[in-house]
């Protein structure tokens, strides 16, 4: 029997490194191939930054290899040098071409976090088609729930549930909260995930360029319904988006603040749906946090704080909510209380006069130099049998 030159394992093992790549080859990565402009423009980024880096890490590795073939214990011919201790032009190499890879690699993070910031509106709808200032931006606003999405559209005055359309080519500001913990809204082939929060807004200027359909998730684990809480996103022509959003007014359901109460309540695996006359404001209540009867939001409460503080110039005041009603109890925080509501427990942080030392030596009150006055008894007898 002919022995193989090589074990069975290890010819396993190779035919599976050679065929790797093939297989690979089936899969789409739709982060580095995105259908939108933005998304475009990330996955640039990322090819820059590990081209760059490249610069550095091949050689690395390539002179490890080279240097431990060389200078290997049974190569009798490499040069043997014990005293070697230092060389100024290979000082130059390893210290300039790592410094001059970080100075490209900051310039290029520096422009591309500005371009590519989330809150600022787009200066083109792709490479060589720049965005005309008088073109108007498609307004969605986004609200995450428990575990499902929320998305309204008040131009169109429709809202859906787990289902995002879009008109392809057209700017879109998405506005985007939370109705209880925190998320990430993600649709990897439009753009890079952005944070929702409850209480709180934030922004997203994005686009798609391609027609299809593609997966909006959260990536942000929120409890136990997180794995199911993902959306289709729809991206087609402006008459296709008309259409869509024709049919949609056609909708039976309400979204009232009943209705919205209702939804948000946890539920998994919700399938997608649509509502019409959407509550005005809902939005806004979302992020005041006063979708619920005889709250009040946060936006009344901070003006109202800030109408009350006259060292205040703006209409915003501290962030400090001091609504009995809404805590349950009249009591008001210290930061809103004035001087004469508090208490009389002394104040350590007052300034404190000058000290006696300063214009009167030998003064027994030198003698303290503790904050605590008076002294408590024990030290007060210490003080008065040393003096």
């Amino acid at each position: 029997m002919r022995t193989l030159p090589f074990p069975r394992p290890r010819l396993r093992a190779a035919a599976v490194a050679l065929t790797a790549p093939a297989l690979l080859g089936g899969c789409d990565w739709v982060v580095m191939n995105p259908s939108g402009d933005v998304a475009r423009q990330q996955a640039n980024l990322i090819l820059w930054s590990t081209g760059l880096m490249l610069l550095i890490i091949v050689p690395v590795i390539a002179l490890t290899v080279l240097f431990a073939w060389k200078y290997r214990h049974t190569n009798e011919e490499a040069e043997y040098a014990p005293d070697w201790d230092h060389s100024t032009g290979l000082e130059l190499i390893i210290w300039s071409a790592p410094l001059l890879i970080i100075i490209a690699l900051g310039a290029l993070t520096w422009i591309s976090t500005h371009a590519l910031d989330p809150y600022r509106p787009l200066a083109r709808i792709a490479a060589g088609r720049p965005l005309a200032k008088t073109d108007k931006p498609l307004e969605i606003q986004v609200v995450s729930l428990d575990w499902k999405w929320l998305f309204i559209y008040p131009e169109q005055g429709v809202a859906t549930v787990n289902e995002l359309v879009l008109p392809m080519n057209r700017q879109v500001r998405f506005r985007i909260t939370s109705s209880s913990v925190m998320n990430t809204f993600y649709v990897p082939a439009m753009a890079g995930m952005i944070y929702s929060m409850p209480g709180m807004e934030t922004r997203l200027h994005a686009v798609l360029n391609r027609p299809g359909r593609f997966n909006g998730m959260s990536a942000n684990y929120s409890g136990a319904g997180f794995s199911d809480m993902t959306f289709t996103v729809d991206s087609m022509d402006d008459a296709a988006f008309a259409k869509w959003a024709s049919e949609a007014r056609t909708a039976q359901k309400r979204l009232d603040l009943p209705t919205y109460l209702q939804l948000e309540k946890p539920s998994e695996k919700v399938p997608a749906s649509r509502y019409v006359a959407v509550q005005p404001q809902l939005f806004d209540r979302i992020v005041g946090m006063c979708t619920k009867p005889g709250e009040t939001c946060m936006q009344a409460t901070m003006m109202k704080d800030g109408a009350q503080d006259p060292h205040r110039d703006s209409g915003h005041g501290a962030p400090v909510n001091d609504s009995g009603h809404m805590r349950g109890s009249e009591s008001k925080g210290a930061l809103q209380k004035a001087p004469e509501e508090k208490g009389s427990s002394p104040h350590r942080n007052a300034p404190r006069p000058t000290a006696p030392g300063s214009s009167r030596p030998g003064n027994a009150d030198n003698r303290s130099m503790t904050s605590i006055d008076p002294l408590p008894a024990i030290l007060a007898g210490r003080a008065a049998a040393r003096s």
